[in-house]
């Protein structure tokens, strides 16, 4: 029997109407909407969470597997910007992710494991970052990370599982003990459902589990030939704390690996918080310049702090400043997190950022020291 077409209709009818299908199809961006919602929290282990944001809107993310947001955060009556990289895959665009691992005396992190749940507001900026598989399409790829490194990687793995394309990927992470492998589970389904999908974990002692069985210690070069024998022949996407990487550096160095072939991403900002960029580069610059400079230099005033600097035309002003003596908030020094945005009243810049800012603040004369060299005599409101 034929029931009535009225019994079909749907509960809710919003749900069909033609606007609605049309804003889930436009993109989120961070220049037309700036706030995200927090919609769940899940806890990864004993000390990482991941926390799911999507846009009020309902809008859609696009972004490359590895890249990252930067959070803009009022942490007692301050404003704190961090980059965390994107732990979810482009292919799953309702909602976005990050991974975040408690740090002992980590201002931010503490704070979000310890404070953000569900329904609350969070303005982000990005995605940005160029660490990507998306960009260096390879036959074979090795993944390599350590402890919360993961997350870059893992929204590569993410993408590569959900679009049923089963590329040659040998993925192996170092975790302190077992019971601190980020995604273990989800990593066993993945290797389970694509053959050419390879796990191994390297733990640096067993911890509390008593059924290990897996490797214990440290990376090695002989550890990394037997795990994946050809991997000269791989693309190799790394990150990781700093120790890791350099280890990791210096094992492929050893091995004679091609460094084109090679790919990091590493940034620890609740470490660089107030702490000098390093001095040799900027140094061996400085010195490259040094007569340039002198034939073209520039005044930098800070209103609110009252301070006058002196920095060259090939000089970014941040560390011009910190050379000075002025102190300044900054975190990434590369143009990503946002922390170093201050308003230019007067002058021009010129400015290469990788994603810390909008082009609505740009358009209203906002600048990252960072990554901004003058043009002319500058007034910062700072």
């Amino acid at each position: 029997m034929m029931r009535d077409a009225a019994q079909f209709e749907p509960v809710d009818s919003r749900l069909t109407q033609p606007d609605f299908w049309q804003t889930l199809q436009s993109r989120w961006s961070s220049d037309d909407e700036e706030t995200l919602v927090c919609c769940q929290v899940r806890q990864e282990t004993h000390d990482v969470k991941s926390f799911f944001f999507r846009s009020p809107q309902g809008r859609t993310f696009s972004f490359e597997p590895g890249q990252f947001i930067t959070l803009e955060l009022e942490i007692d009556g301050e404003t704190i910007n961090r980059c965390y990289t994107i732990s979810s895959s482009p292919t799953r665009p309702h909602t976005i992710s990050i991974t975040v691992k408690r740090v002992p005396g980590g201002k931010v992190s503490n704070w979000l494991h310890d404070n953000l749940q569900a329904g609350a507001p969070v303005r982000v900026l990005g995605p940005a970052g160029e660490f990507t598989c998306a960009r260096h399409p390879a036959r074979k790829y090795l993944f390599l990370s350590a402890g919360s490194g993961i997350t870059p990687l893992m929204s590569m793995s993410r993408a590569h599982h959900e679009l049923s394309e089963d590329r040659d990927i040998v993925f192996v992470h170092s975790a302190r003990t077992p019971d601190d492998i980020i995604f273990s589970r989800e990593l066993d389904l993945i290797a389970s459902n694509q053959n050419q999908f390879r796990t191994a974990f390297v733990c640096e002692r067993i911890g509390n589990r008593t059924n290990w069985h897996g490797v214990t210690g440290f990376l090695s070069l002989p550890l990394l030939k037997l795990i994946a024998p050809d991997f000269m022949e791989r693309e190799i996407f790394t990150c990781g704390p700093a120790p890791y990487m350099q280890a990791v550096r210096d094992l492929l160095d050893e091995a004679g690996f091609e460094r084109k072939h090679y790919h990091e991403e590493s940034f620890s900002f609740e470490r660089l918080t107030g702490s000098a960029p390093e001095t040799d580069e900027s140094a061996v610059a400085q010195a490259t310049t040094e007569t340039f400079e002198e034939a073209a230099t520039f005044t930098v005033t800070f209103t609110k702090s009252h301070r006058e600097i002196t920095c060259g035309a090939q000089q970014h002003v941040l560390e011009a400043a910190r050379q000075a003596g002025v102190r300044l908030p900054a975190s990434c020094t590369q143009g990503m997190c946002g922390t170093c945005k201050v308003k230019l009243t007067s002058g021009e810049v010129e400015m290469k950022h990788n994603g810390g800012i909008r082009q609505r603040e740009i358009d209203q004369g906002m600048v990252l020291l960072c990554c901004s060299k003058p043009l002319s005599d500058l007034v910062v409101e700072k």
